[in-house]
């Protein structure tokens, strides 16, 4: 076993191996910068899932206010994926075209851990699974997560528990398939905001979760602008619509009620 005064800092983050995944595919400068941006994305997405999954955990067990600090730290570091945008912008139409083709089927709209985190927040959709059928780890984890509860999910049962009226049909409706705006969920949360100082706790719940659903809209509308700014209409690699299929997800909300009480209050 090594003792901890033998470890260096190269050795303990595993530099040689890290730093030895880079491998353009072209002899253009500019790919070096797309493969780690969007290496760095997968990392950082890495983080997302293990603070998520711990506040899941939290959450589940009632303990809301130790989650409020993995779900403050998702949101921080969704910050950091989008302004990394602003780096891949720096990249101009000319400098991507000259090795876009080395790029073949390969999108980021097949990352599944992307996907999984869409899942744990509730956004459930089963037609990404196709493409991880070579990955079966991946393919397991994506299953796994749209097959789970989702946090709002656990949110909501919390609720439930404290005593707020969230219907029986929403407490228990199919979590494989994606949730659907309820009235009687949207009172149940307006309560909560008309009476902050009774339900403190689930308040702060509520504006964590809007922080990470805020976050994740920036990020989306963020990407929209650099690939436009990059390809234009352009269809995407992996034969996605590319800015036009980005522009469409910019309607997604995680967590509906959230949102829509606001002009109730």
């Amino acid at each position: 076993m090594t003792q901890s005064s033998d470890i260096t800092y190269a050795g303990y983050l595993a530099l040689d191996d890290l730093l030895s995944t880079q491998h353009p595919l072209s002899d253009q400068h500019d790919e070096m910068l797309f493969v780690v941006i969007h290496q760095t994305k997968e990392l950082w997405l890495k983080q997302i899932l293990h603070e998520t999954a711990l506040a899941q955990r939290l959450v589940r067990a009632g303990d809301l206010v130790p989650a409020y600090k993995s779900l403050a730290r998702v949101s921080r570091i969704q910050a950091v994926m989008t302004h990394s945008w602003d780096i891949l912008s720096t990249m101009t139409p000319a400098d991507y075209l000259r090795f876009r083709g080395s790029l073949g089927s390969s999108s980021g709209f097949q990352s599944d851990q992307f996907r999984r985190f869409e899942a744990m927040l509730g956004l459930k959709d089963a037609s990404f699974l196709k493409f991880h059928e070579d990955r079966p780890e991946a393919l397991a984890a994506l299953q796994a997560a749209i097959a789970a509860p989702s946090l709002y999910d656990d949110a909501l049962a919390q609720m439930a528990k404290a005593g707020l009226p969230v219907p029986a049909e929403v407490l228990n409706r199919d979590v494989t398939q994606p949730y659907e705006p309820s009235e009687a969920v949207e009172a149940a949360w307006l309560e909560v905001y008309r009476d902050t100082e009774r339900w403190w706790v689930l308040y702060q719940l509520a504006e964590k979760l809007v922080d990470l659903d805020d976050a994740l809209l920036t990020w989306r509308h963020k990407h929209v602008v650099t690939v436009e700014r990059i390809i234009g209409r352009r269809r995407g690699t992996g034969g996605t619509e590319g800015a036009a299929y980005l522009a469409s997800t910019l309607t997604k909300r995680c967590f509906p009620e959230l949102w829509s009480l606001r002009t109730k209050l």
